[in-house]
């Protein structure tokens, strides 16, 4: 395990390392989604056979998992892209390839955006791309976000774990409550410029990975015309990293490998 300081104050991301050979490659940074942690969902991933051998951080965005979790942190996703780069700053990494999920997709094409030089290829795995409605009783973020943060703190948080389930409350329960609000609220948010615009103009190799039983992928067209390589993955839901194992990392390991588009 290493960590870094991302705040004035000292608060620390932490992550978990695997060495790789020098003559490898670029870093892999892997970036868990709302709620859980990096090596839960990607230790797996990081050492399967067709992954295995590359340096990898699987890193816990600030108030997750085995980071700090400052109450004074806003949790926008700006905030956490910009502490991220810190992260990577401080590990020496600079131009990563990003495997992301959910929320930390998000993440992950905002830094893209802002810190350029730090990532040179994005592999998200069902990223949030566009706001979305808060809604009292829907799963995920929009469920979170449609409390005050003073009625989540209260009471909230407990009305949420009755609805995750056990495995999403297994590492949401490391979350910082503040941590787990706010970065749910700026999720269904958005960035400024939206994730889909973002995504869509930058310039490096970027595969979108979704359940093929969630159906087509909204947008995907104006996705594909910007070079972003849309994919279905069988044999899963959101969290096709755990769900289908070997079909999440055959095709990452196809999407580190694909020639960058013109």
């Amino acid at each position: 395990m290493r960590s870094a300081a991302v705040t004035p104050r000292g608060d620390r991301i932490r992550w978990i390392e695997l060495p790789g050979r020098a003559d490898a490659g670029p870093a892999r940074v892997y970036l868990h989604g709302l709620g859980a942690a990096s090596f839960a969902y990607f230790g797996e991933t990081a050492v399967h056979p067709l992954l295995a051998g590359r340096r990898s951080l699987l890193i816990d965005l600030v108030g997750f998992g085995l980071s700090d979790r400052p109450a004074t942190f806003d949790y926008t996703l700006e905030s956490h892209a910009d502490a991220l780069a810190a992260v990577l700053d401080a590990a020496d990494v600079a131009g990563a390839e990003v495997i992301a999920h959910s929320m930390g997709g998000s993440v992950a094409i905002v830094l893209a955006a802002r810190h350029p030089r730090l990532v040179s290829r994005l592999v998200l795995a069902d990223a949030n791309l566009d706001p979305l409605e808060p809604a009292r009783g829907a799963p995920g973020s929009r469920g979170i976000a449609s409390y005050t943060e003073a009625e989540f703190l209260a009471g909230g948080r407990e009305e949420i774990r009755a609805a995750a389930g056990a495995l999403w409350w297994a590492t949401m329960r490391l979350a910082g409550r503040e941590a787990l609000y706010r970065s749910a609220v700026h999720l269904v948010r958005g960035s400024s410029p939206v994730m889909r615009t973002l995504l869509r103009d930058l310039d490096i190799p970027r595969t979108f990975l979704f359940p093929a039983a969630d159906g087509p992928l909204p947008g995907a067209d104006e996705l594909t015309a910007a070079g972003v390589a849309v994919v279905p993955l069988p044999d899963c839901g959101h969290n096709m990293m755990l769900d289908n194992p070997d079909g999440f990392a055959a095709a990452t390991a196809t999407a580190l490998a694909a020639e960058s588009r013109p």
